[in-house]
C-alpha cells in the first residue's frame, strides 16, 4: 500500500486501516456543538472561589464541576489533535487544535484559583471534610496531592498570570512541531546503483536499515543536512524550551528544572541519578556490541549510519500488519482472558491509524481520553520494528483502557514514569514468544533487533536524559545555549555511549536537533526506567503465571494514577528505588548478546 496517499484517498480507500473518530464526535458539526457548550461553562467557577473552606458539600461541589468540564473538554481537545496530526497540512484541523488548546488556557485559567485557595485551608480542616463527606472520597489522594505543593504555590493572581503565559511560553516548542511535521522536506536519499528514493521522518528509519551502505549514508546526511541547514534557529527554539523549563520551576521555589519535573511526579531525583550512574558502569556492553558491529559489518570506519542496519544478512522478515496482528494476539496470552478480550476489542474497532499517508504526523504514539476508547497512531512500513511499535502503543491503550474502567476520571490518569512500563513489559512478552517460535535465522535477526531495541530504549534514551539535564544545568549556570555548545555536548556524549568503534560525525552532533523528547521537560529518562522495569515484570509474568497476571493488571493497570507511581511499582512487583532493575536490564542486555554471539558462532 501507498504511504503517500492524501488523507482522503487513504479514508475512502482503506477505511479499515484508519481510526474511528466518530466514536467522540459523530462529525465535525457534534465538534463545534461540544466547544461551544464547554465554552459556555466557563464561568461557573466563580460562584466557588472565596468559597471552598465554607463546607464540605460546596469543596465537593467545586471538585466535582471541575472535573466534569475538564472531562468534557480533554473530548473536545483529543478529536481536534488527532484530526489535525492525521494531516498536519490540513488548516482546518489546525485551526481546530488551536482553539481546542486556547480553551484548555482558559479554562486552566479560570479555575487556577482551586489550589492556592485549598492552600489558604487548614490541612486538618481539609481532612475533615473529607472524612465527613462521602463524595469527598473520590478526590482524597488529589488533595493529598495538592498539599505536597504548599511549598511551591504561589498566590492566586500570580499562579492565573503564570497560566496565561503558558500559552506564550510555549511558542518555542509549537514552532518546532510545525517546522518538524509539516514543513521540513529532505532530498531524496540514492543508492548504490544511482536510483532515488523518497525520504520522510517515516521512511528514514527504513533506510538506515537497508543493507545498502550508500543509501544509509545518503538517506542519513540528507536528513542532517535539511536539519543543520536550520542548526541556528533549531537551537534558538531549544533554548527557548529550556528557559520555559527553569523560568517555571524557579517562579514556583524549586531550585532547578529536574527537581520540579520529578517531584511534580514524585519520583525522587536518585531515580535519575541512579540510571545515569548505572548504565556508565555497564557501558562496556554497549562498547562490545558496536565493536562486534564493526567486525561483522567488516567496516573499519564505522559510522552512526551503520549503527542501525541488521547484522543479520540475507534473512528477509517483512511483516505486513495483518500478520503483525497475529504475531501480538499469540504474544500476549501470557497476560490472561481479561486482557486479551481488551487488545481484540482495539483490533477489531479500529483504534488503529496503520499507514503514512501525505502530512501524518511522524512516529507514533497513544492518545485517548476518558470518554473516549484508546487511539494509537503508527506510520507502517512492514518491518519487524512496526510491530514491536504495535505492541509497545497497545501496551499504553490497554494501561489506559483498564484505568479508565476501574478508576474515576480524576484517578485514571497515570504518570509517564509508570506508562513506559506497561508498553515495554509488552514488548518483552513479544520477544519471549518470537524467540521461541522462530527457526536459528529468524533467531539471529530477532536478537539483533532486541540488542538494538535495548541500545536505542536503555542506553540511548539514557544518553538523551543526560544531555537534556546537561542542558538544563549549562541554562541554569547562566551559560548561553548556543548551536555549537549544544554540537559540542551531544558529540561528547555520543562518544561516550558508543565508544571507539563508532566514528562520531559532525552530523550526528546535530541529532538533538530532531528529537521532539527534548521539549517535554525531562521526559526521555521514563523510557529507560520503565524499560528496565518491565523487563523484571515480563519476567515475573512468564515465570510465576497467574499470581504475577493478576498483581500487574489488578495492582498496577487498574489503578491508574490512584497512588504514587514508585509504589504502583512495588504493588507490582519492582522496586525502582534502588538501581537493581537498572542492573538487571544490563544483565539481560549481556544475556542476549552472549545468545547473539554464540549463535552466529555456530552458524558459522
Amino acid at each position: 500500500m501507498s504511504q503517500q496517499l492524501t488523507r482522503e484517498e487513504q479514508e475512502r480507500k482503506y477505511p479499515e486501516y484508519t481510526w474511528d473518530l466518530t466514536t467522540i464526535f459523530e462529525n465535525d458539526e457534534a465538534f463545534e456543538a461540544a466547544f461551544k457548550e464547554v465554552e459556555n461553562k466557563l464561568g461557573v467557577e466563580e460562584k466557588f472561589k472565596g468559597h471552598l473552606g465554607d463546607n464540605a458539600e460546596t469543596l465537593f461541589d467545586a471538585l466535582n464541576t471541575e472535573n466534569e468540564i475538564q472531562n468534557e473538554l480533554e473530548q473536545v481537545y483529543v478529536y481536534a489533535h488527532l484530526k489535525q496530526d492525521q494531516d498536519t497540512s490540513n488548516d482546518k484541523y489546525t485551526g481546530y487544535e488551536a482553539r481546542a488548546h486556547q480553551l484548555i488556557i482558559k479554562f486552566i485559567s479560570s479555575w487556577s484559583f482551586m489550589v492556592p485557595e485549598l492552600l489558604q485551608i487548614d490541612e486538618s480542616k481539609i481532612n475533615e471534610f473529607v472524612a465527613s463527606h462521602e463524595g469527598l472520597q473520590q478526590f482524597k489522594f488529589d488533595l493529598e496531592l495538592i498539599n505536597k505543593q504548599r511549598p511551591h504555590v504561589l498566590d492566586a493572581d500570580t499562579e492565573k498570570l503564570l497560566t496565561e503565559a503558558q500559552d506564550a511560553l510555549s511558542t518555542a516548542g509549537n514552532v518546532f512541531s510545525m517546522f518538524d511535521n509539516a514543513d521540513l522536506t529532505f532530498e531524496d536519499a540514492v543508492d548504490k546503483d544511482g536510483n532515488k528514493h523518497p525520504l520522510t521522518q517515516g521512511t528514514f528509519i527504513k533506510y538506515l536499515e537497508s543493507d545498502d551502505r550508500e543509501l544509509r549514508a545518503s538517506a542519513f546526511k540528507n536528513v542532517y543536512k535539511a536539519y543543520g541547514s536550520y542548526n541556528n534557529t533549531l537551537s534558538a527554539t531549544l533554548a527557548g524550551e529550556v528557559k520555559k523549563h527553569v523560568f517555571n520551576a524557579h517562579s514556583h521555589r524549586y531550585k532547578t528544572a529536574r527537581e520540579e519535573a520529578l517531584k511534580t511526579t514524585h519520583i525522587p531525583e536518585e531515580v535519575y541519578d541512579n540510571l545515569i550512574k548505572t548504565v556508565h558502569d555497564n557501558l562496556h556492553l554497549l562498547h562490545r556490541y558496536t565493536k562486534l558491529r564493526q567486525e561483522l559489518l567488516g567496516i573499519d570506519d564505522l559510522k552512526m549510519y551503520d549503527v542501525y542496519t541488521p547484522l543479520v544478512k540475507d534473512v528477509k522478515f517483512e511483516m505486513p500488519y495483518e500478520e503483525a496482528k497475529d504475531w501480538m494476539l499469540k504474544a500476549l496470552e501470557p497476560m490472561g482472558e481479561e486482557y486479551m478480550e481488551a487488545v481484540k476489542e482495539g483490533v477489531n474497532n479500529r483504534w488503529v491509524d496503520v499507514y503514512e499517508n501525505k502530512g501524518k504526523r511522524s512516529g507514533g504514539y497513544s492518545s485517548g481520553v476518558h470518554n473516549t476508547n484508546p487511539f494509537i497512531l503508527l506510520n507502517w512500513s512492514n518491518t519487524i520494528s512496526d510491530l514491536y511499535t504495535l505492541v509497545h502503543e497497545f501496551g499504553h491503550s490497554i494501561h489506559s483502557y483498564f484505568s479508565r474502567k476501574y478508576q474515576p476520571s480524576n484517578l485514571s490518569d497515570y504518570t509517564i514514569f509508570v506508562a513506559e512500563v506497561a508498553s515495554t513489559c509488552n514488548e518483552a512478552l513479544l520477544s519471549h514468544y518470537m524467540d521461541k517460535h522462530l527457526d536459528d535465522d529468524k533467531r539471529l535477526l530477532l536478537l539483533n533487533q532486541e540488542l538494538e531495541r535495548f541500545r536505542a530504549t536503555l542506553f540511548r534514551q539514557t544518553m538523551f536524559a543526560e544531555f537534556e539535564h546537561k542542558i538544563h544545568t549549562i541554562e541554569e549556570n547562566g551559560e548561553p545555549l548556543t548551536s555549537a555548545r549544544l554540537n559540542e555536548e551531544y558529540a561528547k556524549l555520543n562518544r561516550l555511549y558508543f565508544g571507539d568503534a563508532v566514528e562520531t560525525c559532525d552530523d550526528i552532533s546535530k541529532e538533538w536537533s530532531r528529537i521532539p523528547h527534548f521539549y517535554m521537560n525531562y521526559y526521555v529518562y521514563q523510557y529507560a526506567t520503565g524499560y528496565s522495569a518491565a523487563q523484571s515484570l515480563s519476567k515475573q509474568i512468564l515465570e510465576e503465571g497467574e499470581p504475577a497476571v493478576e498483581r500487574y493488571i489488578n495492582e498496577f493497570l487498574k489503578k491508574g494514577g490512584s497512588n504514587y507511581p514508585i509504589e504502583l511499582l512495588k504493588n507490582a512487583g519492582v522496586d525502582m528505588t534502588t538501581p537493581q532493575p537498572i542492573e538487571e536490564a544490563c544483565q539481560v542486555f549481556e544475556e542476549k548478546l552472549d545468545a547473539f554471539e554464540k549463535l552466529m558462532k555456530a552458524n558459522g
